[in-house]
């Protein structure tokens, strides 16, 4: 009788021993469950690793010296230029008034507003002025010659300021030009600097220039 109680008696306690540890896996489980679900989720799309960086972003504005004077409001702004096509946002520049000009002389508003994904780049006033008046005269006077001329600073496709550091393209009037430079310095030809660069208007990327590009 004494040895059976003494038995009930250790399984009593080997049990009271073994319920919390029991309890205790029971509780780790459901928490680690919990703790696990997140890694399941879906990565959120919009992570700050994925978002444009400062220097993408910065690349993608127009920049150079003379984009201070492009106006700050109506048509001929940046917002303004980018809901037209070419030809015509030009006409709003007031900078860009001798181009306009050149390109109505020739015909060439509809080729212009009706191209697609093409790289103007745009002479000003200024590098029209460098032209002696007499010869510049003559050019305009000359239909064909003045469509080599402006077709010479067409390229079809949208050039980047990444495509300008290093490259060659054949223009609208099937002769090359060349780029290069970094950051917002960049040439064309060796003689023409962009000073208004990365333009957009509804179908063309505008580099404005300080020279007018010749055709070999």
């Amino acid at each position: 009788m004494n040895t059976l109680r003494i038995r009930r008696g250790a399984i009593a306690v080997a049990a009271a021993a073994v319920l919390p540890f029991s309890l205790a896996a029971c509780s780790d489980s459901d928490g680690s469950t919990d703790a696990a679900a997140p890694s399941t989720a879906p990565a959120d799309p919009t992570t700050a690793s994925e978002a444009p960086s400062e220097d993408a972003t910065a690349m993608d504005q127009p920049f150079g010296p003379a984009c201070a004077g492009v106006p700050k409001e109506g048509a001929g702004s940046f917002d303004g230029m980018a809901k037209d096509p070419v030809a015509t946002a030009a006409s709003n520049n007031p900078a860009l008034s001798t181009l306009v000009a050149a390109v109505k002389q020739a015909g060439l508003v509809d080729t212009l507003n009706n191209a697609e994904n093409i790289t103007v780049f745009a002479p000003t006033n200024d590098a029209f002025a460098k032209i002696p008046k007499a010869d510049l005269d003559k050019v305009l006077a000359d239909k064909d010659t003045l469509t080599k001329i402006l077709t010479y600073h067409v390229v079809g496709q949208k050039l980047t300021p990444k495509h300008l550091e290093k490259g060659s393209f054949e223009t609208l009037q099937k002769g090359m030009i060349t780029t290069e430079g970094s950051g917002e310095a960049y040439t064309v030809n060796d003689t023409s600097k962009v000073v208004c660069g990365n333009v957009k208007t509804a179908n063309a990327n505008v580099y404005i220039i300080d020279t007018v590009l010749m055709p070999k």
